[in-house]
């Protein structure tokens, strides 16, 4: 049989109470227990009874106080049971033999270690992400994961692993999404995985990206390689198109202006000529030519 699954912690507010009204208390029995301890020096016994019982409640009442900052929580405990987050700031003030685990709320900035990791298409890349999360949920934080630091450092690289391994570096069709083409989109899935992966440890993610990506040095030459060539290729295509374009365009204009007669020779020479010029990746000499085209 599986064993049955922990349930999670969930947090309950309160645990603490105003620190100053305490402090006042804490006031009033130092200054009662000054004017007794005075007063029993001078010959009135009766007041000296009082000076234990002040020292004691003094005694009782100090160990209780705490603060808190903006931004910052305490979770009280009773010898280990949870009873409640103190979310409050400023002084505060609990049973003395309460426990208080002070943790921050702030959003944290973490920037991962560069780590390799194989895309889809099993090319080793580079990849780094910048990741801004804070705690939502003192208890989980606390109590359901070790470290809930070290947890996140954790996750956050197996998310960066588990998106990397998703979508491949670059696609030179542009048909796929990819990690280089689709920041936004691939941000988007990583922050919905990392806020998966965070949830038991009761931490969000308010945003994230990555900071660096590349092709792993073993294979970076090769690649750009191919990408220049895919540029060339690119480049080349495109040149094609538009020549072939303004060549259709000059045989129309001859043909409509009737300005020369061509046949189907004189036509394929001039496309062929055409084609020469406006591909070329030299300036065209010119030929001066004294005969006719058929000697």
């Amino acid at each position: 049989m599986d064993a049955p699954r922990q349930q999670p912690s969930r947090e309950i507010p309160g645990g603490g109470g105003n620190g100053f009204v305490m402090l006042a208390l804490l006031l009033f029995i130092l200054v009662l227990g000054a004017s007794s301890t005075v007063m029993a020096a001078a010959g009135d016994f009766g007041m000296a009874s009082l000076v234990p019982a002040c020292t004691i409640a003094a005694m009782f009442v100090l160990p209780g106080f705490y603060k808190l900052q903006p931004n910052e929580a305490a979770a009280i405990t009773l010898f280990g049971a949870y009873r409640g987050s103190d979310r409050a700031p400023g002084l505060r003030w609990t049973w003395p033999w309460m426990g208080k685990a002070k943790i921050s709320l702030r959003a944290t900035n973490l920037i991962s270690q560069m780590i390799k990791v194989n895309d889809q298409r099993g090319n080793p890349i580079e990849i780094a992400a910048q990741v801004v999360w804070r705690v939502t949920d003192t208890a989980q934080a606390l109590f359901d994961v070790d470290d809930y630091r070290s947890f996140v450092l954790a996750q956050v690289e197996a998310a960066i692993r588990t998106i990397g391994a998703r979508y491949p570096y670059d696609d030179f069709e542009h048909k796929e999404v990819t990690l280089r083409g689709h920041h936004d989109q691939v941000s988007t899935e990583l922050r919905t995985e990392l806020i998966a992966r965070l949830a038991v440890a009761g931490i969000t993610v308010d945003e994230c990206g990555f900071t660096h990506l590349a092709y792993a040095p073993e294979i970076a030459g090769a690649m750009l390689r191919r990408q220049q060539a895919a540029a060339v290729v690119a480049a080349r295509e495109t040149l094609v198109a538009g020549a072939v374009g303004m060549v259709e365009m000059a045989l129309a204009m001859l043909s409509e202006k009737k300005v020369v007669e061509l046949d189907d020779e004189r036509r394929a020479a001039m496309v062929s000529n055409l084609m020469v010029v406006l591909c070329g990746e030299r300036d065209t000499q010119p030929v001066l030519n004294t005969g006719t085209l058929y000697q």
